[in-house]
């Protein structure tokens, strides 16, 4: 069992369940929590601060999951004022290149370290434990935080330097948005031509056009319940990062328009398969 004294930032949706696994797999573990309620079930195993300084001087290697830039900014500016030389933070957010590689500069600067591990999947392969991790950042210190990343996904896979990672988690995103929207099209479509939507659903899943992510939003759509498991204002995020980061292409100019108008109409908090609610209403 590794002797490293972890530490955990950001208890949301995805982060609170990657920690939970962490706790599980016996590690030494700390976690911090904007707000705290979201850690009083980590108290009988792990540690909890109240303070992001508390939590960083009493670790070695420090994991933050949280929701955007300027999420990542707060609390990276508090961390570069502190005394890290020889900490390795473990970024899993997603946010942009630009904040990714000035944060790895910003940690370097201090002697301490920053690789970027955003994660492909939603709460219950974070539940589980079967997330992909696209970590960017120096080898050896994929490889220090590798034991700890293998509690939370199924594989983990380096792909080269700081925003290398980012990079990888834009791009999937960008192809799941459209195949999130293709889905709620076809069931949309089918319904007009009076195909029963179970009917339809099975078909998609069980041909060559099925996937894991159609088959994870399945039980959503027979159900009506757009209880988020990735929200669909996460999702608008992700794309416009994409956007920023250089993805102009057709179908990807009008992905950006469909979920900033499903936003701009009040379904940001649905699930991002809430979709099909903005696209029904079209004329």
């Amino acid at each position: 069992m590794s002797t490293n004294k972890i530490g955990f930032i950001g208890l949301g949706n995805m982060g609170h369940p990657m920690a939970k696994n962490l706790e599980k797999a016996g590690f030494s573990l700390a976690v911090y929590n904007r707000t705290i309620e979201k850690a009083k079930d980590f108290e009988k195993q792990s540690t909890i601060y109240d303070s992001i300084e508390k939590l960083v001087e009493n670790s070695d290697i420090i994991f933050t999951m949280l929701t955007n830039d300027k999420a990542v900014k707060d609390v990276y500016e508090q961390i570069v004022s502190l005394d890290i030389k020889g900490k390795l933070f473990v970024d899993m957010s997603t946010i942009s290149q630009e904040a990714t590689t000035e944060n790895a500069k910003l940690i370097k600067s201090k002697g301490a370290s920053l690789i970027d591990a955003p994660v492909a999947g939603s709460t219950k392969p974070a539940t589980d434990g079967t997330l992909i991790i696209m970590a960017g950042g120096d080898k050896n210190d994929v490889e220090k935080a590798e034991p700890y990343l293998n509690k939370m996904g199924k594989l983990v896979k380096h792909l080269g330097e700081n925003g290398k990672g980012i990079a990888a988690k834009l791009s999937i995103n960008y192809f799941l948005s459209m195949i999130y929207q293709g889905l709620a099209e076809t069931v949309l479509f089918s319904d007009k031509l009076g195909i029963d939507k179970g009917d339809m659903l099975e078909i998609i899943n069980e041909s060559a056009s099925g996937s894991g992510a159609t088959k994870v939003k399945t039980p959503l759509l027979l159900e009506n319940d757009f209880t988020p498991a990735f929200g669909l204002d996460l999702m608008l995020k992700d794309v416009l990062l994409a956007k920023d980061a250089g993805a102009n292409y057709p179908l990807g100019k009008t992905i950006f328009e469909s979920y900033q108008a499903a936003h701009d109409n009040g379904f940001g908090n649905d699930d991002v398969i809430g979709i099909i609610n903005y696209l029904k209403n079209l004329k």
